[in-house]
This record gives structure tokens, sequence and C-alpha cells, in this order.
């Protein structure tokens, strides 16, 4: 398929490897200075080409910013949150990095030593969620490349990430959902309507009047309102699928008083044509109605708007709920998600198997001894 030719230079004898590509074309590499070198070489490239995995040298020479820059105009698929932070991860960390590099130059110790500094950051180490994101960016780009047939393997696999580590979540105990509702004042409804059916933040706020069936008790999830910035941006739900989810008894009242004086295309909450605002900061309705709990109950946790969410699945439960119907209710992808996230729910429940197969236990030996007695 090729030859290895000798040739002088000041440094001393080189070879140069001359060879054909998949399109016929006369390609040549020079500069190694032993013909053992050149020869691995020689062989690699034939090895390539008749397994159809040849690459050309001068494809590996486009660099990291200018595959970036397509790469991020390709992710218009993705929610505008998530794609926030993807753009951020490759505006702040992956492009003033890595944009100048030619992709065939970057080599997987490289990767090895970005992703160790990051994560020491001079005493200052990045969290593993951003390290994780901006490795994601890097690895994604350069798995088109490859895909592209511009470089043969991807140097960025195979690097040891950063572990998450797992917060511990706060789950309200019923008691303390209607201390937070008492305290939120004009949000009451909200706030029972996010503990009492695991609504995300998003969802309860884009609620319209149409969305609501009070003679069923069920409410029709198909909005999503996310606040990108200062601009909230509404789309579908984190699945991109609809979902019923039943509420309480006791909501239906305080949800009609809610929709009264509205048309069906207005939203559930706030006055009706904007969303209802999240509390973003210290002097935030939320904010103030969990210190304002806290100072009533001094076991009353930090929390957020989403751990609402948790208490749900909590409180569903412990009133029995299979993990099925907390899945529809949550609007997971499967059971197997739900199980994942709320395996420290599911613990009780060990001690429940226990004493269930001590009684099954119990009456089999029963039975045994009266069939040896007979």
């Amino acid at each position: 398929m090729g030859s290895i030719e000798k040739y002088t230079t000041k440094a001393g004898v080189r070879y140069v490897v001359k060879y054909r590509d998949p399109d016929r074309k006369s390609r040549e590499k020079g500069g190694f200075a032993r013909r053992k070198d050149a020869e691995g070489y020689l062989a690699d490239i034939t090895v390539a080409t008749n397994r159809g995995e040849y690459v050309d040298p001068r494809t590996a020479k486009v660099t990291i910013h200018d595959l970036g820059v397509e790469w991020i105009g390709n992710q218009s698929h993705l929610k505008p949150s998530a794609f926030r932070v993807v753009e951020s991860g490759w505006r702040v960390h992956v492009e003033p990095e890595w944009g100048h590099r030619r992709i065939g130059e970057i080599r997987h110790s490289e990767v090895v030593s970005w992703v160790t500094r990051m994560t020491a950051n001079g005493g200052k180490p990045r969290s593993a969620s951003v390290v994780i994101r901006a490795f994601g960016v890097l690895a994604a780009i350069l798995d088109v490349a490859v895909l592209d047939k511009r470089i043969s393997t991807n140097p960025a696999r195979g690097v040891k990430l950063p572990r998450k580590g797992k917060k511990k979540r706060a789950y309200l105990t019923s008691t303390q959902v209607e201390l937070l509702a008492m305290h939120a004042g004009e949000a009451a409804t909200l706030v029972y309507l996010l503990a009492y059916t695991g609504l995300r933040w998003g969802e309860a706020i884009g609620l319209r009047v149409s969305s609501l069936d009070t003679l069923r008790r069920r409410m029709l999830i198909e909005e999503n309102a996310v606040l990108i910035g200062s601009h909230v941006e509404v789309g579908t739900p984190k699945t991109h699928e609809n979902r019923s989810v039943p509420f309480p008894k006791f909501l239906s009242v305080p949800l009609a008083r809610a929709c009264e004086g509205k048309t069906r295309g207005q939203l559930v909450f706030g006055a009706g044509d904007v969303h209802f605002p999240r509390s973003q900061n210290q002097s935030g309705w939320f904010i103030k109605a969990v210190r304002a709990s806290q100072a009533d109950d001094p076991t009353f946790p930090s929390i957020t708007p989403h751990d609402l969410r948790h208490t749900a699945a909590s409180l569903a439960i412990s009133a029995g709920a299979n993990v099925k119907a907390v899945q529809r209710m949550l609007g997971h992808a499967s059971a197997a998600m739900t199980l994942d996230t709320y395996a420290d729910l599911f613990d009780d429940d060990l001690d429940a198997v226990s004493e269930r197969m001590d009684a099954v236990r119990a009456e089999t030996v029963v039975g045994f001894s009266w069939g040896k007695e007979a």
C-alpha cells in the first residue's frame, strides 16, 4: 500500500512514509527517526484503511473553537434551562482552555490535567457538577470529531471524574407543611399544591384555569415555566410529555377561589397574565415563610420550593402509595428513577418485609408441625 524512504537532514537520518489514501490521493508523513517507527505508522494506516477507519491527518487541524461553535449551534433541541448550563460550560471553561487547540494535537494526559486543575483550582475547587458538565462539553465535541472521522479516537474518554456528593434531602412533615402555608400568606394554596401533588415549581405556576378538572380533581400538566436569567421561558414539561395529576379534596375550594374572575386561558396563580414570582432573594416571600416557620419550630429545615416536591413524594409513600403511582404523580421517566431518587424513603419497607417474612415462616412451621402430628 505504501513505501518507506530514507533521507538525510542536519539532525541525521530520517524516514518518510508515502502512501495513498482511500481516495487514491498520494500522502506522506516524514520525520521518523527510526525505520521501525515509520513501519509502525504505515501498518496503522494500512489497517485503518482496510477497516474503513482511515482519518485524513489534515482534518485534525481544525480547532476546538471551530467545532465548538458549530456544536453549540446544534443544541437547539435542549430545553432553555439545560442549554444555558451547556452554553455556560462551553463559554466559561472549555473555549478559554481549548478553543485555540487543534483536535489532532490534544492528548489524553492533557485532559486529565485539566480536570485535575479544575477540581483543585488553587484550594478553591469547582463543584463536581461544574467539572462534569465542562468535561461533558469537551468530550461531546470530540465525539463528533470522531464520528466525522477527523480523529480516530476521543482523547477525553476514560478520564476519571470527581463524584457528585449526594445532598441530603429535606422532607417536611404534614404539620410543618401547615406551618409553612400559614406563614406563606396569599401563597398558601401554592404551598399546599407543591407539597401534596409533587408538581415542579414551573409546572405549578404554569397551570392555567383550563388545566383544572374540578369534578375529577385532576390537573393536566402541559406547561413548564422556567426562569432563565430574568426571563420566564414557557415550554413543555421536563419529560416533554403531558400528564394528569390528582389533587386532594381539601384543595378544591382554594383552587376554585384562585380561578375566580379569570378566563380559561389565564394562569391559576397570581393575577392571571404574569407568572407568579419565585422567591429570588433573602427578602422573598418563600424564604420569609421558612424563617417564620423555623422560629415556631426549631426542627424546621432550611428548604427551597423544590423540596416541597420531595415532601410530596415522602407523604405519598408514607400514605402507602406504590412506586408506579408516585412515578406517575411526579412525572418521572420510569419507576426505576423514582426508586433511585427516593431510595431513602423506602428503608422502612425493609423492616416491614422482614416482619412479613418472619410471619410467613412462623405460619409454615405451625402447618408443618400439624402435618407431622397427623
